[in-house]
């Protein structure tokens, strides 16, 4: 039997230091991941072009279909953070608990990726810089106009991943 029926109860939550979150709250991704990740893409990016040269013979070409590719991407999460965003910050409704979680995921891993892929894009571009070879300002401008597409892609997914957070006094009501 105790003697002291005070150790029964939880302890104050007043008392604990600050930490993590809550369960049930997500953070919005920070600057210093999208660095990180532009930053790994920047250094593969570039070097694709000396480790493809070696082992394959001929480094990879960029078309346009690259650009326009990822610009389908970028319209497809353009869209999905404007209707989003009118949704459940300017109408004021309720998205069902899983397709908000689903848009957020979405955010999140398009910004990663389209920091990823601008940073990649332009390392390779950079790669080229003062070598006279046949394509290489082809693989140039090429290489920025899918870098910049890739920046855009990044916006769209903060955007989006911004878009599901619900006001304050939401999550008390």
């Amino acid at each position: 039997m105790r003697d002291d029926p005070s150790t029964d109860l939880p302890p104050d939550p007043a008392d604990e230091p600050p930490g993590p979150p809550s369960p049930g709250h997500l953070e919005p991704v920070s600057g210093s991941a999208l660095t990180l990740w532009a930053v790994a893409g920047l250094v593969s990016g570039w070097l694709l072009h000396p480790v493809s040269e070696r082992f394959m013979d001929a480094a990879p070409v960029i078309s346009w279909v690259q650009p326009v590719a990822l610009l389908a991407v970028l319209v497809v999460v353009a869209t999905a953070a404007w209707s989003t965003w009118r949704t459940v910050q300017v109408r004021h409704e309720h998205l069902e608990p899983h397709r908000a979680v689903n848009r957020f995921v979405l955010g999140r891993a398009t910004a990663l990726v389209g920091a990823l892929v601008a940073g990649g894009y332009v390392g390779y571009a950079v790669s080229w810089l003062g070598v006279d070879a046949a394509l290489a300002h082809q693989r140039i401008w090429r290489s920025l106009a899918c870098a910049l597409v890739g920046v855009g892609i990044l916006v769209a997914g903060v955007l989006l991943e911004r878009a599901c957070r619900v006001r304050q006094d939401d999550d008390e009501a």
